[in-house]
């Protein structure tokens, strides 16, 4: 979802290179060219419609502020939808809307400067006459989503550590996948570890990572024995945390077999990113839905910060 950070992020950067939202259309044709002006109420009393409103206060008088439209609740685009806010820019950008190719180019530099937070980008679609049409697509995979939510859920734990190996997948899953599902295992396992340790559970020093994760899953009451029987769904909440479990067991024979932390034989091939994506898509929702999980059932002060060394880097 943009955030309304990030709109308003959009709209003062434009304000500040002093570029006009519509072009070289006036307010009305550019606002036709998305809406249904005829459709929407006039906030002047002399007119049936917001088209009418919009040509007296924009073109006869010209008495709304330039940056009127991002303000005015009939649009709504500081809280509308991703999609009609995306297409907004999109339009403003448009060749029959902006004719200065250099202009464009920033716009495009500035909205994606902002949406990348979020993110989305706007890329060029196609081209017509030899000028660019651009649309907003999610801003390559969802890997960065699932990144992102990761570092959200683990900020609890408040380690250095687990930042490093944030970092680390960041920086990875492209350039060196075996690295990142090295690492998306090791993360898991140092959430794990967190979570046992502020808790005082029980656990040996060298616990392998199955067996870690369904521990924590004891821990945190999530194993499939503590669902009852008369709960709703319950058959179905049984499948989905043994397959939490199946996702652990998984990364762990992924990373055995191909990522780091383990000898390879000479003629052993290598995983490709989208191996890795999977990975890390797997790991992120497993520990985001651990972190969510204790967070809603702690009790007490804030979690103590576990300092990870050389135990959670081998197991």
């Amino acid at each position: 979802m943009i955030s309304e950070i990030t709109r308003r992020n959009i709209i003062d950067s434009l304000e500040m290179e002093k570029v006009c939202w519509n072009g070289r259309l006036n307010d009305v044709d550019f606002l036709s060219r998305i809406y249904n002006l005829k459709s929407l109420p006039s906030y002047d009393g002399r007119y049936d419609d917001a088209a009418g409103d919009i040509w007296q206060h924009c073109i006869n008088n010209s008495d709304y502020e330039g940056y009127w439209v991002f303000s005015d609740e009939r649009f709504n685009l500081m809280k509308c939808g991703d999609e009609e806010f995306l297409r907004f820019l999109c339009e403003m950008i448009h060749p029959l809307v902006r004719p200065d190719v250099d202009e464009t180019e920033k716009m495009v530099g500035i909205f994606n400067d902002w949406l990348a937070e979020d993110n989305w980008k706007i890329s060029e679609q196609k081209k017509i006459s030899g000028r660019a049409i651009f649309f907003a697509q999610l801003n390559g995979s969802a890997t960065k989503a699932s990144i992102k939510r990761a570092k959200e859920a683990s900020e609890i734990l408040n380690s250095s550590y687990i930042s490093q190996q944030i970092s680390r997948l960041e920086s990875s899953v492209e350039l060196d996948p075996e690295l990142a599902i090295g690492t998306s295992k090791e993360l898991v396992e140092t959430i794990c570890k967190s979570i046992l340790l502020e808790r005082k559970a029980n656990f040996s020093k060298g616990e392998d990572f199955p067996k870690l994760v369904k521990l924590t899953l004891k821990e945190l009451q999530l194993v499939p024995d503590s669902i009852a029987e008369s709960a709703k769904a319950a058959s179905t909440i049984k499948i989905l945390l043994n397959n939490i479990a199946a996702i652990a067991i998984g990364m762990a024979e992924l990373r055995n077999w191909y990522g780091t932390g383990h000898g390879k034989h000479a003629r052993s091939s290598s995983l490709k990113p989208r191996h890795a994506r999977l990975v890390v898509g797997a790991a992120s929702t497993l520990l985001t839905f651990l972190m969510d999980t204790y967070v809603e059932t702690k009790v007490g002060s804030s979690a103590v910060p576990v300092k990870q060394g050389d135990d959670s880097e081998k197991s």
